[in-house]
């Protein structure tokens, strides 16, 4: 498995510590994030997450920004993008089993990093459930 992640100055810890889970995993990462708590604009490192997804050259995408509203609104210009903004471990299940999420949205600065941690796993265990959920993630796409 390969996965992309991005962040912003918000997501640093975050994302180190989400690569160190994946790594651990022998999960492929490409970073895309900014290393660094200077601030930054989260669009320069979601954009290319996004594409990555976008383009099946990696088979997931994790994103992290203060709130992940920006990062997710970001990410979802993208037509084959579906980007979950996940609060807690339910909805991230959700977000996969029901609509297909392909990139994480993390809210880095209303969530635990424990708790962040539990969601990454669960959003990479959860398989999607399809049958009536199909039909509903092929209405999503605009033309």
């Amino acid at each position: 498995m390969k996965i992309a992640i991005g962040n912003d100055h918000a997501g640093t810890e975050y994302k180190l510590a989400i690569v160190g889970l994946l790594k651990s995993m022998d999960i492929e990462v490409v970073n895309h994030g900014t290393d660094s708590s200077d601030s930054v604009d989260y669009p320069d490192f979601v954009h290319p997450v996004a594409t990555e997804v976008e383009n099946g050259t990696v088979d997931l995408g994790i994103i992290i920004c203060g709130s992940g509203n920006g990062a997710s609104m970001t990410a979802n210009k993208h037509q084959k993008v579906r980007a979950a903004l996940c609060w807690n471990k339910e909805i991230t299940e959700l977000a996969r089993a029901h609509n297909d999420a392909n990139i994480l949205s993390l809210p880095a600065r209303y969530i635990a990093l424990p708790q962040a941690l539990d969601m990454v796993k669960t959003f990479l265990k959860t398989p999607f459930e399809g049958g009536r959920h199909e039909r509903r993630i092929e209405k999503i796409a605009c033309s």
